[in-house]
């Protein structure tokens, strides 16, 4: 009996897994609001009814893929700018997680471009369990900016919580508009970066001069 349990337990497992990314797929796709039980059913190879049997409502499918995709893009940020150790410059930290942010919202995970396209659709009731997990994230990359900045690397007069909305916007609305080809998401991360470290305006002659 115990094996067949077993065996039974992981079937179960990897039909909820199914159920998820098919959900997660459509509300990219469809958004909260036209994404019916059939739709994510019917994109799980299944029922509409045996969606009961892992999930109680459609609330609770988003309340789900909300919390995955957006676990995946913080633990990936953190992991990446954990690997490059105390010695790295911000600069470098910074890049490392720009890429790792826009790795996992480009590469097809539907689970991370949820949270972005669903951002004003979701339920206030979902929407209040999330804001904390949200403004931690923000929170992070807030210190980092601002560490940045006492560390000489950002200019003293820059509007730290500025550059991270600008920064933020960059990364988030690329999802919209992006296309592998023209440049790689590799690429797309350095002139991110360079964008916020640099800006986009060339010398001026007579400031060159000066120097």
């Amino acid at each position: 009996m115990q094996p067949s349990d077993g065996k039974a337990r992981t079937k179960s497992e990897k039909t909820r897994l199914r159920i998820l990314d098919a959900a997660a797929k459509t509300f990219r796709d469809k958004g909260y609001s036209a994404t019916r039980l059939a739709d994510i059913a019917a994109a799980a190879g299944t029922q509409a009814g045996s969606l009961y049997y892992h999930f109680d409502s459609k609330e609770q499918l988003l309340d789900e893929v909300l919390q995955r995709g957006h676990g995946r893009v913080a633990e990936t940020v953190r992991m990446r700018i954990g690997a490059l150790g105390p010695a790295a410059s911000f600069r470098d930290r910074l890049r490392a997680a720009i890429l790792a942010h826009l790795e996992i919202n480009l590469r097809h995970d539907d689970y991370a471009a949820a949270n972005i396209h669903l951002h004003n659709q979701i339920p206030a009731a979902i929407r209040r369990r999330h804001i904390a997990k949200h403004r931690t994230y923000a929170a992070y990359w807030q210190e980092l900016l601002a560490e940045a900045q006492a560390a000489g690397e950002i200019g003293q007069d820059v509007d730290i919580s500025m550059a991270r909305l600008n920064l933020f916007g960059m990364m988030n609305w690329s999802i919209e508009w992006y296309r592998p080809g023209r440049l790689d998401i590799g690429e797309l991360a350095d002139n991110m970066c360079r964008t916020l470290f640099d800006g986009i305006g060339s010398p001026s002659p007579g400031g060159m001069a000066e120097t």
